[in-house]
């Protein structure tokens, strides 16, 4: 069997809440050890993150520290401090999502770093980056989508400002870190080079503006929220049935007349107001209504079933109970289990790199400080 892409690197991760622990969990997924340092009174503060708790353990903490060791170290103290600096000298890469005083009053920066392992790799994931006027400014995942602009094209037009319901602040941030690290590893792999990246998290949502940054610079128009729409396309969106939502994705012309068809109205296809994709552009609020009147007449099963024998994109809106129950994400392995020595037999969400000849391996988020005797025996003898 092949080994994971990471195997044999050790991340030493400092980082809390999401940001960071959702990083290190990929870099876990994708096979390397995490030893998550954290401090003996408290440990990570989503460990007392509600309202959930199965046998005391937060469901938060759970979901985003599996296949992680924690040990507790207070690195206050120039004692625990020094056995870190021992860590970093086995270590691959240091996380961290302190802000730039705390890196220095803890002394962890990247020289003091680098003097005890010239080849290590630190990854500081914070707010605003290392630089720039916000960089001491406290923020969280709602704080990054308003001040990114996402919060601004989310929601329904004329309606308030809307957060995502997924938390892409914090996530777009800890991919992003995951990558970083990864093609560090690679270019020490390349110059024997370690690196010290500063990625913000703010920077993380605004790089994900793409076209709509584009689009604004072209045009000068400044976008709004369009729904479940698309600026580009139509029809693009979600529509009622009589039972659910579903989404019509017709983003490629050759599916318009096949959409027309199965809604009983072909003759609209060839109508010279949505006859192409800027033409339905420019009348989309004549054309969405014809077809919201259409979907209702049938069950949203019914137009599922119809739409994909005639192949065109087409998907429920799920609930997260249906999602989770899908066969497509069963297959995949995206729902595993896993033992936890208090909680039991636990579902977890799976690994999402699938990797040829390697099978995923999954073990339980760790409880506070429960492989500080093996961490510090293994790597340091003590």
């Amino acid at each position: 069997m092949n080994q994971p892409f990471l195997s044999g690197a050790i991340v030493l991760d400092l980082t809390q809440m999401l940001s960071g622990p959702y990083a290190s969990l990929l870099l876990a997924d994708l096979g390397a050890r995490v030893i998550k340092i954290e401090d003996p009174e408290k440990g990570d503060r989503i460990r007392g993150m509600g309202p959930h708790f199965n046998q005391g353990e937060s469901a938060y903490f759970l979901a985003v520290n599996r296949s992680k060791e924690s040990i507790c170290l207070d690195l206050r103290q120039d004692e625990d401090r020094e056995t870190f600096y021992k860590l970093v000298e086995k270590a691959d890469v240091v996380l961290d999502n302190f802000r730039p005083r705390v890196l220095q009053k803890l002394g962890l920066e990247y020289e003091t770093l680098k003097a005890r392992n010239p080849k290590i790799i630190q990854l500081s994931l914070s707010a605003f980056g290392q630089t720039g006027p916000y960089r001491e400014s406290p923020a969280f995942d709602l704080t990054l989508q308003a001040i990114s602009g996402a919060m601004s094209v989310t929601g329904e037009p004329g309606g308030d400002p809307v957060r995502l319901g997924l938390p892409m602040g914090d996530l777009a941030g800890g991919s992003f870190a995951a990558l970083a690290v990864s093609a560090a590893l690679y270019r020490r792999e390349r110059t024997g080079e370690g690196s010290r990246i500063d990625l913000s998290l703010m920077d993380s949502m605004v790089s994900l503006l793409t076209y709509m940054a584009g689009y604004y610079w072209h045009s000068g128009v400044i976008p709004g929220p369009v729904g479940s729409g698309h600026q580009s396309v139509v029809p693009y969106q979600a529509f009622k049935t009589r039972t659910i939502y579903i989404i019509i994705a017709v983003f490629v012309e050759k599916f318009w007349q096949a959409l027309c068809d199965v809604l009983g109205l072909s003759e609209i296809a060839a109508d010279p107001r949505f006859d192409s994709n800027l033409n339905r552009l420019e009348n989309r609020a004549i054309l969405i209504p014809i077809l919201q009147d259409a979907f209702l007449r049938k069950s949203g099963e019914e137009w599922l079933e119809k739409l994909t024998k005639a192949e065109v994109p087409c998907a429920p809106v799920n609930t997260l109970d249906r999602v989770l129950e899908d066969p497509q994400t069963l297959h995949r392995g995206m729902v595993a289990e896993v033992d936890h020595p208090k909680c039991g037999r636990i579902k977890a969400l799976g690994n999402p790199f699938v990797v040829q000849g390697v099978d995923p391996v999954y073990k339980p988020a760790p409880l506070l400080g429960e492989h500080t005797e093996k961490v510090l025996k293994e790597l340091l003898g003590i």
